[in-house]
């Protein structure tokens, strides 16, 4: 008497479909990984423009001389922020404010600001 074979997968099937699932997996992989690198950035960028953002806000409210005594240094995002600011005069009588920030490590930021009237 002879015994029936059992249904099953081969192991050319088997091989088959473990080639296909690396192959969907290795693409997967990639697309996540050029998905990290485009946006991983972005935190850094936004960390950078919200420092220079808030020294801007500041120099509007207490005036570019009292500014000026502000510190050079400022902690957000678990990282120091070094600001730098750079004067200059414009014709209209007034002082455009360039705000630098950079951060070890991470992209930085730029922002112009004009300012006029009093606490100049």
């Amino acid at each position: 008497m002879r015994r029936a074979l059992s249904p099953g997968f081969t192991l050319i099937e088997v091989a088959v479909a473990v080639a296909i699932l690396s192959l969907g997996a290795m693409a997967a992989w990639r697309s996540l990984d050029a998905a990290q690198r485009g946006i991983g950035g972005q935190v850094g960028r936004a960390l950078a423009a919200e420092v220079a953002l808030n020294r801007a806000a500041e120099l509007r409210l207490y005036g570019l001389r009292a500014g000026r005594a502000l510190p050079g240094q400022e902690r957000m995002g678990g990282h120091d922020w070094r600001i730098e600011i750079i004067e200059a005069e414009t014709a209209a009588g007034g002082t455009a404010v360039t705000i630098a920030t950079t951060a070890p490590g991470q992209p930085g930021a730029r922002l112009v600001v004009h300012l006029t009237g009093e606490g100049l």
